[in-house]
């Protein structure tokens, strides 16, 4: 029973709030685009296109050139169903290093899950077709258009990602240059499905709004971890080196720090930002 204990106190409470908060949050996304599906059930002419989607074609259709053609599909399959999960891998991995703590890899894969899932809702229930072959760029792809996998998943995975990222940054101007970089992904990924002719606009529109909607739930859970460990006194965030830091068992010390029964202290952390584990590695801001 004290094992079970131990593991529960270890594993579970460290991250409820990230758990309950991505859970909850991530039903309302799904309920969002299933509600977003029937909002353009109604927007849309007889044809299934908003006044939007013909001009957005027309106008990729007179830019395209074989070199520029190229280029394009060659960036857009990394958003794809390859590209993207070895992307978001790779920047997932040097995160979790980085902060010594697995909540990198709870925030992309449980956004990711989510982001999926409202994807796949969404195109089943819509059912709409995309832009006719002759307008479209090959390789041709067939499944329902509405919304766009690759913008709502980038707008989602990124978006976590430049988060993460930005809370092991200091300077202000560094954070810029990533938000940047990855806002520019992001449009640049959207974009790129109407040049080719594999999305309608509106396709992608939508999926942004979703994936922003989502993103910001994704957030607010890591942002409630940190609320909800301060309040409970709990110390420094719990990393590889320091599983758990539980009010129980311990004791505040004189110096401002906190003391463990066996008389060893710690020293105070108002946050993962900025704190340097006790392997001297960059600080644990995940």
């Amino acid at each position: 029973m004290s094992t079970f204990t131990e593991r529960w106190g270890k594993w579970v409470v460290p991250y409820a709030a990230l758990w309950i908060t991505m859970l909850v949050g991530g039903a309302i996304v799904v309920v969002l685009a299933l509600l977003g599906a029937e909002v353009y059930e109604s927007v849309v002419d007889e044809a299934g296109l908003a006044n939007l989607d013909k001009p957005a074609l027309a106008l990729a259709e007179d830019l395209r050139t074989p070199e520029l053609n190229a280029a394009v599909t060659g960036f857009t399959n990394v958003g794809g169903s390859i590209g993207m999960p070895i992307l978001a891998s790779i920047l997932t991995a040097w995160l979790t290093w980085v902060n010594r703590t697995w909540r990198p890899i709870i925030l992309v894969c449980g956004a990711a899950a989510v982001s999926i899932s409202a994807t796949t809702f969404s195109k089943d229930l819509v059912g709409r077709s995309r832009p006719d072959f002759i307008n479209a760029v090959p390789p041709y792809e067939t499944s329902p258009s509405f919304p766009s996998g690759h913008a709502l998943n980038s707008t989602v995975v990124i978006g976590v990602l430049v988060y993460l990222t930005c809370l092991q940054l200091k300077k202000t101007s560094a954070r810029i240059a990533v938000i940047a970089a990855g806002l520019v992904f992001v449009l640049a990924m959207g974009l790129s499905r109407v040049f080719l002719g594999h999305h309608w606009m509106t396709d992608v529109i939508a999926a942004w709004l979703l994936g922003l909607a989502w993103l910001g739930i994704v957030i607010l859970a890591h942002r409630l971890f940190h609320v909800i460990r301060h309040r409970e006194h709990a110390g420094p965030a719990p990393t590889f080196d320091h599983p758990a830091h539980l009010r129980e068992g311990r004791a505040s010390s004189p110096g401002g720090g906190e003391e463990s029964t066996d008389g060893s202290s710690t020293p105070e952390s108002k946050d993962d930002v900025g704190a340097r584990g006790s392997t001297g590695r960059p600080p644990a801001a995940g």
